[in-house]
């Protein structure tokens, strides 16, 4: 069986991560999915959380928002609303969305889209957690 599988990892804008991975951990939506060379086929709709992939015994992290993955045995394609690699993410911005979004949460106003503000949350959180990863 083959030691890595091709990794590709793609937003609206631009190629993000083309590489060969030995393993991958994908935030799907109903959790994270462990992904290794030879895996069986499928496809997922990806949640907002963190992308850890291993390449060249090296961990990488990418905060993802959104999308759809395709596992095959030799190729995982990634096709996310959004990935930052922990250098692209505005730490200052997160926290503020952060805080946003739970004055939102916590407002007892009843007019407040409780699910888009439980998104923009675990969004901020995501990136957070992934910029403390530099």
């Amino acid at each position: 069986m083959a030691e890595t599988f091709q990794l590709e990892i793609v937003t609206p804008e631009k190629k993000v991560v083309e590489t060969q991975a030995e393993e991958v951990q994908i935030p799907g939506k109903n959790g994270y999915l462990g992904i290794m060379p030879g895996h069986a086929p499928l496809i997922t709709e990806l949640a907002v959380g963190e992308i850890t992939f291993r390449e060249h015994a090296a961990e990488q992290h990418l905060a993802v928002a959104w999308g759809f993955a395709e596992v095959l045995p030799n190729k995982v394609t990634i096709l996310a609303e959004t990935a930052e690699r922990p250098s692209e993410i505005d730490v200052a911005r997160a926290r503020k969305a952060k805080e946003r979004a739970e004055q939102r949460l916590t407002s007892g106003d009843t007019k407040v889209d409780v699910g888009r503000a439980l998104d923009a949350l675990h969004r901020a959180e995501a990136r957070l957690d992934v910029a403390g990863k530099k």
